[in-house]
């Protein structure tokens, strides 16, 4: 029995040295981590943003072949994601290569909106010039001018000889009405107490409206935009050219309006003085004359 004992003790002694070992060989080897355990990595965001292929000088518009798209971690503030949102822009300053394109380094949205050729002229209008307020940005308007003769228009130095209403600028487009400027706002609200209309002139057209705003009154005439009758520059009246109509057949109605209209001619005046004889009067060879104008009557005095 005693036999036995020792027999089982040194079994289970043996066992332990056994399992010792082998707990001594797990423990040099290298944890492998469990597949649940493993975790893909996360991939990172990128952003595409429009940056310089090349240097983009100052005030020089901006063409697709000077632009890339670059991928970056974060979107700056204020650039952009599409080169075809820049096609035409015109920087402020020089943008060099490899630099993202800020919208504070272009020309502003409003002077885009000024096509080549044109420029953007600021008049004076008030309810009843301007549709009763009903311009809005986007509208083509017909421009028409009033002048009053000045006082003692009868002087042949005088400018304004005659009182006479034409049209001025045909199909002009409005840029901006009062605080309205396009695409801001509500487009249904009414302007309240506009004192100007921002309009894109022809450059060559510039002097004229401005003359005419200081010397006259303006009255822009709200048309469809489906209109693109305009009227023919042949038929704008030309000072001391008479009627701008002798001698030109099939006029548009455009073309009628800018031959204008003289107040003489409206009131009947200026047919009833041409018909009428030379007045004569008895006196001596000495006598002289002059020629008095009131309003549309017209008489000859001797002194």
């Amino acid at each position: 029995m005693v036999n036995v004992t020792k027999i089982l003790a040194g079994a289970l002694i043996a066992a332990a040295l056994v399992l010792g070992l082998f707990a001594w060989t797990l423990s040099r080897r290298p944890v492998q981590p469990s597949p649940l355990a493993r975790v893909a990595p996360t991939a990172q965001v990128t952003f595409p943003v429009v940056v310089a292929a090349r240097r983009l000088p100052a005030g020089q518009a901006i063409g697709t072949d000077a632009l890339r798209i670059e991928r970056l971690p974060v979107r700056p503030s204020g650039t952009f994601g599409q080169t075809e949102l820049l096609a035409k822009r015109v920087p402020l300053a020089d943008i060099e290569p490899g630099t993202p394109v800020f919208d504070v380094q272009l020309s502003s949205g409003f002077a885009e909106q000024v096509e080549p050729g044109q420029r953007a002229v600021a008049v004076r209008v008030d309810d009843a010039s301007a549709v009763g307020e009903r311009v809005r940005p986007g509208n083509f308007v017909d421009v028409f001018l009033t002048l009053k003769r000045e006082s003692g228009g009868a002087d042949a130095h005088s400018e304004i000889t005659r009182s006479q209403a034409r049209l001025l600028l045909s199909r002009v487009r409005v840029l901006a009405y009062g605080d309205s400027l396009p695409g801001g706002g509500n487009p249904g609200e009414r302007a309240v107490h506009s004192r100007t209309a921002v309009l894109a002139v022809p450059t060559a057209e510039v002097d004229r409206l401005a003359l005419a705003d200081s010397a006259g009154h303006l009255l822009l005439a709200l048309r469809n935009p489906r209109d693109d009758e305009i009227a023919d520059p042949k038929w704008f009246a030309q000072p001391g050219a008479g009627s701008a109509s002798s001698g030109r057949a099939d006029p548009t109605p455009s073309s009628l309006a800018a031959a204008g209209v003289t107040l003489s001619a409206l009131s009947g005046s200026e047919g009833t003085r041409a018909a009428q004889p030379a007045v004569r009067h008895a006196g001596g060879a000495g006598e002289r004359q002059i020629e008095v104008i009131r309003g549309g009557r017209a008489e000859t005095l001797a002194y």
